[in-house]
């Protein structure tokens, strides 16, 4: 491919897709975003302004999930899309399909999508959340891209369970159909890093309801964790690299426990110390109020598991070195208080 053949993205209100559609304009190459609506259009040009980013290589193209329209004119000419589109709720619905539908059928959509218009690559954005909950795994399992959720598993929320269909609803996609283009999967641990604006991603909207007080206490649960400068690079490089397709790769580094991430917020804004939890809960305290509060709901099934891992294919076949979970958390923090969003 040219460098003046778009590289699309879909989702371009995401903070994922933000990161990933600057790290493609600065090395050069045209952008085309999606979004579902127009009205937001400046929104996005604001971030990748404040990202750094020129802009005559960048266009936007309305196209939803849940719809066919728009696909075909958003792909057109294009020789590589980048699916980070998908739902990712702070509190978890009361129909799971809220969050699956769109999600699989999003995913499904996108590539038959690509498919019709002869895109030689998609780079699907997974999760980590589709590898770490299998089931009858031994103690002390160290998880790698090998590794799949198995979603007919009760105690999975929503999201975990749309993830993990998706993804697995793609790869068979691609199995299955002529021609299909090849696929890359990203599979984000808990993702950190710099705020861009103030609409906020879910894993950054913590830190506002730990600066209000909300949560006096922590459940006792641990994050892998992700820069999102890191994923974007990695979205980057899986869209290029040869030997990328037909492969998952796990980027997080290290791990933090979420009472930590309250230290680092009172490390880092000591005028919030007050504010950040103060111990740990007991697991069965936080399934008592899980009952009553849907944002804890989305955590139940850390609670008291740790996720060893294996990051080493991220860094061999696509040359990525990654920063570590304090540096992730911390330039989160920092970015907040610049954008004075707490």
């Amino acid at each position: 491919m040219t460098a003046e053949q778009p590289i699309v993205v879909t989702g371009a209100t995401g903070f994922i897709a933000k990161n990933v559609i600057a790290a493609f304009l600065k090395r050069g190459h045209a952008v085309r975003g999606t979004l579902r609506r127009m009205d937001r259009a400046d929104e996005v040009h604001a971030a990748l302004a404040r990202l750094g980013c020129d802009q005559p290589k960048f266009s936007l193209a309305v196209a939803d999930l849940e719809s066919d329209a728009g696909w075909d004119e958003a792909f057109a000419q294009s020789a590589i899309v980048v699916h980070t589109a998908s739902p990712f709720p702070i509190a978890q619905p009361n129909d799971p399909e809220e969050v699956i539908r769109p999600a699989r059928d999003g995913t499904l959509r996108v590539l038959k999508a690509a498919a019709k218009a002869n895109v030689k690559r998609v780079v699907l954005t997974s999760s980590t959340v589709a590898i770490f909950y299998g089931r009858d795994l031994p103690a002390g399992h160290r998880y790698s891209e090998r590794d799949f959720t198995d979603e007919t598993r009760s105690d999975l929320t929503p999201y975990i369970k749309s993830k993990t269909i998706a993804e697995k609803a793609a790869w068979q996609f691609v199995k299955a159909t002529p021609n299909a283009p090849e696929l890359a999967v990203i599979n984000p641990a808990f993702v950190q890093g710099p705020a861009i604006d103030a609409d906020l991603s879910t894993s950054h909207e913590l830190y506002r309801l730990m600066a209000r007080g909300v949560y006096p206490a922590a459940p006792r649960i641990r994050f892998p964790v992700a820069d999102v400068r890191d994923v974007a690079d990695a979205h980057v490089e899986a869209a290029f690299r040869p030997q990328a397709a037909g492969h998952r790769y796990l980027v997080g580094e290290g791990e933090l426990r979420l009472f930590e991430l309250g230290q680092i917020l009172a490390r880092e804004l000591p005028d919030l110390r007050s504010k950040v939890p103060k111990f740990e809960l007991p697991d069965v305290v936080v399934r008592m109020l899980a009952i009553f509060d849907k944002r804890l709901r989305t955590i139940l099934p850390e609670l008291g598991t740790q996720k060893d891992y294996d990051n080493t294919r991220v860094r061999t076949d696509l040359g990525l070195s990654l920063r570590s979970a304090d540096e992730a958390v911390t330039a989160a923090v920092r970015s907040l208080r610049d954008l004075r969003l707490i």
